[in-house]
């Protein structure tokens, strides 16, 4: 039962480190992060005397890589997002003459 919640928790402590890997961490950052947050969870979860204390720390530090700052500060005063230059499309390739030979003499 142990080693199964222990893997439990460690496939959801997953989500948040794979969106820190996209994000640009680097590989020792990651690897804190997933231990310290995994060791909270299972204490967590195995002990409910010290849970009333570390839930909020494991919120926290599950809910953190999901927000960006500058993100929900731009919602908040309802600015737009970065801007992309605008693409330009490509030219039209050139007409081809499709009239059979034979009308072209005429």
């Amino acid at each position: 039962m142990t080693i199964a919640l222990a893997g439990l928790v460690a496939l959801l402590v997953l989500f948040p480190t794979r969106r820190l890997q996209l994000a640009g961490w680097r590989r020792d950052a990651l690897t804190t992060y997933f231990i310290s947050v995994w060791l909270l969870g299972v204490v967590v979860a195995a002990l409910p005397a010290p849970a009333r204390l570390l839930v909020p720390v494991l919120l926290v530090a599950y809910v953190a890589p999901f927000v960006t700052v500058r993100a929900g500060l731009d919602r908040l005063f309802g600015r737009p997002g970065p801007l992309r230059p605008p693409v330009e499309p490509a030219p039209p390739p050139p007409m081809k003459d499709v009239t059979p030979p034979d009308e072209q003499a005429r």
